[in-house]
């Protein structure tokens, strides 16, 4: 198969239009965009993204900071330090919608919620961190069914058990009529 040279897809990359995605917070005052695709994508399951996000995980897509834009709402933004994680969580100061996160250790990079994008980022998030700190109630894909009476509810159906085969105490077996 004949491959173009490194030049000539490098020339080709130059020439591709580059596509960006918008996303906001709930109430809308925050506005963000990155150009697309993103640099990758992930389900954080630490405790740290578990509890600002009020979830059983976050999910995330990362960004280069050059391809990164506030386009509304910049002093409605409020920042967390996060020293035991060396990062800075950013968030909503009017709805408390979590934004973007910034590692110190990789300041090339910005990390948002994939929940605030409307459309496609570029990337699945394939990924897990801190799946060690996997919660034992987080829905792992076991079998769901409707629940009776609740249109749009499902739920995970116990496993039925079987009675035990108990001896019946005299003093509650039926009468047999025989006297």
């Amino acid at each position: 198969m004949n491959r173009p040279s490194l030049p000539a897809r490098a020339a080709v990359k130059a020439f591709r239009k580059v596509e960006s995605i918008d996303a906001q917070c709930l109430c809308g005052k925050v506005r963000l965009q990155i150009d697309t695709p993103v640099f990758w994508a992930w389900h954080d399951h630490t405790r740290a993204s578990r509890v600002a996000h009020g979830a059983v995980y976050a999910t995330y897509v990362g960004s280069w900071r050059k391809r990164f834009r506030i386009l509304a709402g910049e002093a409605k933004i409020k920042h967390y330090k996060d020293k035991a994680n060396d990062c800075v969580r950013s968030f909503c100061g009017h709805c408390g919608t979590p934004l973007f996160y910034e590692r110190g250790h990789s300041p090339y990079m910005i990390n948002i919620p994939r929940a605030l994008f409307s459309g496609r980022t570029g990337r699945e998030p394939k990924y897990h961190v801190g799946i060690t700190e996997l919660r034992d109630w987080a829905y792992t894909g076991e079998s769901l069914v409707p629940l009776e009476g609740f249109p749009g509810v499902v739920w995970q159906r116990s496993a039925k058990k079987k009675p035990k085969a108990h001896a019946m105490p005299p003093e509650l077996q039926p009468e047999s009529g025989i006297g």
